[in-house]
């Protein structure tokens, strides 16, 4: 099965979340396209459309699993990744809202453990 490719209304809703969360500015997410096992009992991987975007050390990524279906994660190496602990949202709003917000709280936390002065 055939995942319906990113709509332009899907694009911008995260490409404006990402200029709302950074106002600076300048971070754009590219559309790419990854491959997720769908649920938990396949074997075989499914093509997914899905934006990526980097800030600082952190990697994000949107992918879109279905018709209204969606999941994102963020991670600074392979070792270190994050979701926000529901498999799959059917608002792309929530969505992104979600990982941002979650990845904001991670950096805050992370920062406090690691200070950089």
């Amino acid at each position: 099965m055939a995942i319906p490719d990113l709509t332009d209304l899907e694009k911008s809703i995260i490409q404006q979340s990402i200029n709302e969360r950074w106002r600076k500015g300048g971070i754009v997410a590219e559309e790419v396209e990854v491959e997720l096992r769908l649920s938990k009992g396949d074997r075989e991987v499914t093509a997914c459309p899905a934006m990526y975007w980097e800030h600082d050390a952190c990697t994000f990524l949107v992918a879109k699993t279905g018709e209204n279906r969606y999941r994102s994660q963020f991670f600074y190496s392979a070792k270190e990744q994050f979701n926000t602990g529901i498999e799959e949202y059917t608002d792309l709003g929530d969505c992104v809202l979600f990982l941002l917000r979650l990845q904001a709280d991670h950096e805050s936390e992370r920062n406090k453990n690691f200070p950089t002065t």
